[in-house]
């Protein structure tokens, strides 16, 4: 029996409804947590100042609680990496100032892999489906590399800080990089960058007695950043190696 047209017509529009209510799921995310960070001006905390004012309360409440206080730093870490918020730079360098080279590394990296892949996710429930078969106007430089080998591009692209980081969350969220391979070229990817910012964190005691502040580019010192490269430039190599035989096969 045919179904009232009122009816039908209302099943059309709850798809689109729903369709549009996913797309907005990402930006306000975004928006609120910017609205957040800037309305209670929560960049007051993501300094060396406040770093050095409560050093000694802060490793004082390390030692006596560390596992609460290394949780509580990792959901604060994989907050404002899901929300895209400025400060991982800092946040780095504060987990090994608290926590030490090695476990102050491990934290960094689970949390920002952890943030980074619910990001990836919420852009793919969000914006997913609405831009399949678009135009991806600046994605498009990024599109041919994903194609060519997902997890070793999401890797050099994670090894060397060509894009920001949310924006590859976003890129390889909206090109469809298979979740496994998102979450493994991220974490083995950022593993370099966090234990150069842990390092440094680790020492910051004494860049702090001395009344001075650590150099937040020291990725790009040549002594640092050259090594990376060359894992960048290794992680390229099986895509090279696939295009050599797909060309001497034709």
């Amino acid at each position: 029996m045919p179904r009232p047209s009122h009816e039908m017509s209302s099943d059309h529009r709850a798809p689109t409804q729903r369709s549009w209510a996913r797309v907005a799921l990402l930006p306000a995310l975004i928006v609120l947590g910017l609205a957040v960070f800037v309305g209670l001006h929560l960049d007051r905390y993501l300094s060396f100042e406040t770093l050095a004012a409560n050093r000694s309360w802060l490793l004082s409440q390390v030692e006596q609680n560390p596992a609460l206080i290394a949780s509580a730093f990792a959901a604060v870490y994989v907050a404002a990496t899901t929300l895209s918020l400025p400060g991982s730079s800092i946040l780095t360098m504060s987990a090994g100032f608290l926590f030490g080279l090695y476990v102050g590394t491990a934290i960094a990296v689970v949390s920002a892999t952890v943030g980074a892949t619910l990001l990836f996710l919420i852009a793919r429930t969000s914006f997913g489906e609405f831009l399949r078969g678009r135009a991806l106007g600046a994605l498009e430089s990024l599109k041919d590399g994903f194609r060519r080998g997902a997890f070793n591009y999401l890797l050099f692209l994670r090894l060397v800080p060509l894009f920001p980081f949310w924006l590859i969350n976003l890129a390889a969220a909206f090109l469809d990089v298979p979740p496994r391979t998102f979450v493994a070229g991220t974490f083995l990817g950022i593993i370099p960058g966090a234990a150069v910012y842990a390092s440094v964190g680790s020492g910051l005691g004494e860049i702090l007695d001395q009344g001075q502040k650590p150099e937040l580019d020291i990725l790009f010192a040549p002594n640092i950043l050259i090594p990376i490269l060359a894992l960048a430039v290794l992680s390229l190599v099986p895509i090279g190696y696939r295009r050599l035989r797909r060309s001497e096969a034709s």
